[in-house]
């Protein structure tokens, strides 16, 4: 029998940058649609585990070697990407260094999290909600229904 169709697994990290005051974090210009500000991340390679996704697509899109904090949450809305229902595992992590765009990014922003210097594609803003709590509380978001 067939395995059943499922949504394509993803990972997206919130880099913090842990070498400059108050912590900026890392997003990405994307090259590719939908265009737009996001967090670095992609899809997961059959033969790797998430965590290892993660500080790879960080490593491809931004040039900088990640160290994994938290895991923040699981994102499953089947609308939150328009090109195909996707779940991600969304972590947290700290890097020091200058990012550099590479691979799908197009540019890289180094910025106050409190304040995007525009709108977050896919559901990057719920995201960012979500680990502006857990920043100030350390309270990882409540799942969602």
């Amino acid at each position: 029998m067939a395995p059943p169709p499922t949504p394509a697994l993803t990972t997206d990290i919130i880099i913090e940058l842990s070498d400059r005051p108050g912590r900026p974090i890392v997003l990405i210009e994307r090259r590719n649609p939908p265009h737009g500000l996001a967090f670095p991340g992609g899809f997961v390679d059959l033969g790797e585990t998430l965590e290892q996704a993660a500080v790879r697509e960080a490593r491809e899109e931004t040039g900088l070697v990640v160290e994994l904090v938290a895991l923040l949450g699981v994102y499953s809305d089947p609308a939150r990407d328009p090109r195909s229902h996707t779940c991600s595992v969304v972590y947290v992590a700290r890097a020091s260094g200058t990012p550099t765009a590479e691979d799908d990014a197009k540019a890289v922003h180094v910025v106050d999290p409190a304040a995007p210097p525009g709108r977050l594609v896919f559901d990057h803003e719920q995201i960012l909600l979500d680990y502006l709590s857990y920043r100030e509380t350390g309270a990882r978001p409540a799942p969602r229904q």
